[in-house]
């Protein structure tokens, strides 16, 4: 089977990528290394082309000579999005919609890698795949990445309705592991790396917001337990970790794992990111429904998971 992955050089993509090879497959990746990096990608046996998903007729010639398409190129971070919001959107919508015209057009499988930012600020936890979504006001730059990845989503739901356009979406929730950069925003990495080197964590307000983290490892192992049953296509997932955790409690294990001798150092949401922003207390996944479709569960605690990060610093 060949393969293309969108974003396949950026952390879940490059994964997804040696998964790929591993099983025998033949994989493109297209990416234009705005967050993505070569060195993610050190199979020889990948073909890697630089390129924007924007690009329309360079999409048309990988879709035509591809038999399955996994979506995973997005701009994210909340950093990222706080800074450059048009280019989150552009990236975001703009992009999948060139990725979805070629898919449709050449009538080939496709998944799509959406987010729990989607729920917004919804306070009913756990999260279940049909909540509704909860989010602050259009003038707050904060929920662009929202906004554009849902609507990505409901643009997917109208192709498979109207169109049989075979999608299956999958919403990651703080999914982490090696590879994964703390520079848009990215917490786990961002506290080991500060503790690796003995510097202070910083936490963004009281700390005592909370998630639920999973392993790359285990999200792509879910990936390919949907790709194994059509059952999934037409339908909506939610994959993260087991094990909710506030910020505080997540900065002190990290210290403890790590053998720090770093301090956490409490700063204001404004100070991080400006004024307006805002910020979930709890947002945690419920797995019933690709438990229920496939038997996948997450096989890899919270305690692997930071040792593994902390092996790549």
């Amino acid at each position: 089977m060949k393969v293309l992955i969108t974003g396949g050089a950026g952390f879940i993509g490059s994964h997804l990528a040696d998964a790929f090879v591993k099983r025998g497959e033949q994989v493109t990746v297209i990416d234009n290394f705005s967050t993505g990096t070569a060195s993610n990608l050190g199979n020889s046996f990948v073909e890697v082309v630089e390129g924007d998903i924007r690009d329309s007729d360079l999409m048309d010639k990988l879709v035509a000579k591809s038999d399955l398409v996994m979506h995973m190129a997005a701009a994210l971070g909340v950093k990222n999005i706080m800074e450059k919001p048009l280019e989150s959107i552009s990236t975001n919508l703009g992009g999948s919609e060139v990725v979805f015209k070629a898919a449709g057009k050449h009538q080939r499988r496709i998944f799509i890698a959406s987010t729990s930012e989607v729920y917004g600020k919804n306070p009913k936890q756990p999260l279940s795949e049909t909540d509704n979504r909860v989010v602050g006001s259009p003038q707050n730059f904060r929920w662009t990445y929202s906004d554009a990845k849902a609507l990505e989503e409901a643009i997917a739901n109208i192709l498979y309705k109207k169109h049989g356009f075979a999608v299956t979406t999958i919403r990651f929730f703080n999914t982490v592991g090696p590879r994964q950069t703390g520079a848009y925003g990215m917490v786990l990495p961002r506290f080991v790396s500060a503790a690796k080197k003995n510097e202070p964590l910083i936490v963004h307000g009281d700390g005592l917001q909370s998630r639920v983290f999973g392993h790359v490892l285990d999200a792509v192992d879910a990936v390919f337990a949907l790709l194994d049953t059509e059952k999934s296509i037409g339908e909506v997932f939610n994959v993260g970790g087991e094990g909710e955790i506030s910020i505080k409690s997540l900065a002190e294990k990290v210290i403890t794992l790590t053998n720090s001798k770093s301090e956490i150092q409490y700063i204001s949401y404004e100070s991080a990111y400006g004024a307006g922003f805002e910020d979930m207390k709890r947002r945690v996944p419920n797995l019933a429904k690709i438990k229920e479709f496939t038997g996948w569960q997450p096989k890899r605690d919270l305690t692997q998971i930071i040792d593994d990060i902390s092996a790549t610093f």
